[in-house]
């Protein structure tokens, strides 16, 4: 190399800086590349995706055509940077020093650092480009790439570190999905990222979190007179009703209304008739997941359940539309503070019924009450207190005013609930 111009070597130098950023930057862009992201494109008919497809499932050839042209220039840019150190700066151990830490620095900045980075950033798009050159470059370092990797195999076989299958092919976990939902917010409509939300969370929400309680059921009572059996029948809001004969935990069955009414046409109700077409009742155990329950009440062609605990003792009643609403929100046309268990009145402040859940809180005034204890905004009032409040008592749960406005039968019936959102807004006009 001594009758080489020194302008040659560094411009040899130069380009073999460039090529080594090269496949620095294709080895980090096929590594960071979303791998359904890339089946997407590949489904499209991508012409570069599936040249990177081909590439990925050959990790081992991919990584091997790679590494092999990255060393062996940077070997050949070493070589060159120890030419050019000592016909510049002489063959003495300071000179040799010297030159070794400009290649180490030139290597870094301009072949692995930056190059890596805009790989990582780019991955998608550098992928797709570079694997045009790859697939050709791979097929003509075959053989060589081939020999080498008969010593990698050799040495993973005998470490018992060998891969089963390729990164392509791995599978994504629930927990990832969910994290990749969350992620992606920015890029899916509001009403269909808190649907996919919820979708996820169905595994994690049981019947009796989500049930009407047992003293809130609606049902007949086939001892009550003809005539109050016939008003609650033609007065109710509901098409399944709960028949029961005296006592409540005796449960008959379920009466489809509309099938009563169209059975009976211009005659009068009979508790006979009310028998006849009554289904069996259908028991749920309380701590059945959302998702299970909705699979079973598809199973079963059922549209509602009754809920028992490990006793069989009653607890509650659960409906599709239950599950439904823990999806899509609620179907009702109503305001959210509208329902039978809110009153606004004035903003951030709601009068709540105490029988209300903490789960219908949060979802529909957009409160955080923590789930993992009491059910109902009662419970959790006296689970705090550990004391039945008298009216007039103030306290906080979980960061929320709470006044208690009225007791009944052991339990809190009506409460003032201030909304947090309404509180930080009052310090922050308080402050200016």
């Amino acid at each position: 190399m001594d009758d080489i111009p020194i302008g040659v070597l560094l411009s040899v130098l130069a380009v073999l800086l460039v090529l080594s950023g090269f496949f620095s930057m294709a080895e980090t862009s096929m590594m960071a590349l979303n791998r359904f992201r890339l089946k997407h494109w590949v489904a499209q008919g991508h012409r570069g995706a599936k040249l990177t497809q081909e590439l990925l499932e050959h990790t081992d050839r991919l990584l091997g055509v790679l590494l092999l042209g990255n060393n062996f220039i940077n070997a050949a840019s070493a070589a060159i940077v120890t030419v050019l150190t000592v016909r510049l700066l002489g063959k003495g151990e300071v000179a040799l020093t010297i030159g070794t830490i400009l290649v180490t620095l030139a290597i870094l900045i301009f072949s692995e650092i930056t190059p890596k980075i805009l790989g990582a950033a780019y991955a998608e798009k550098i992928a797709f480009h570079v694997s045009y050159i790859l697939v050709p470059l791979l097929r003509v370092c075959y053989p060589i790439v081939w020999f080498v990797n008969l010593f990698v195999q050799g040495l993973l076989n005998i470490t018992r570190l060998k891969p089963k299958t390729s990164s392509l092919h791995t599978s994504m976990t629930l927990e990832e999905l969910r994290v990749m939902v969350l992620e992606g917010s920015r890029f899916i409509p509001q009403k269909h990222h808190h649907i996919l939300m919820n979708l996820f969370n169905l595994t994690d929400i049981t019947v009796k979190d989500v049930m009407i309680p047992r003293n809130q059921i609606e049902g007949i009572d086939l001892s009550s007179p003809l005539d109050l059996i016939e008003q609650q029948l033609s007065t109710s809001n509901h098409t399944l009703q709960l028949i029961y004969d005296g006592d409540p935990d005796q449960v008959l069955g379920v009466l489809h209304v509309r099938k009563l009414f169209n059975q009976i046409h211009n005659e009068s109700i009979t508790v006979e008739a009310i028998k006849e077409i009554i289904e069996s009742p259908y028991f749920v155990p309380e701590n059945t997941p959302l998702f299970t329950q909705l699979n079973n009440f598809q199973e079963n062609r059922r549209k509602m359940g009754l809920v028992v605990d490990e006793y069989g003792e009653l607890q509650g009643l659960v409906s599709v539309e239950d599950i439904l609403e823990e999806i899509v929100g609620e179907f009702s046309s109503q305001l959210p503070y509208q329902g039978s268990f809110f009153t606004k009145e004035e903003e951030g402040v709601y009068l709540v019924d105490g029988a209300c859940s903490l789960r219908d809180l949060n979802r529909k005034l957009n409160t955080h009450f923590h789930l993992d204890g009491p059910r109902t905004l009662n419970g959790l009032i006296i689970e705090t207190l550990e004391d039945i409040p008298e009216p007039g008592t103030a306290l906080k749960l979980d960061g929320y005013p709470v006044e208690i406005i009225q007791t009944q039968d052991r339990m809190v019936k009506m409460v003032r609930l201030q909304t947090l959102q309404f509180v930080t807004k009052q310090s922050e006009d308080a402050k200016s």
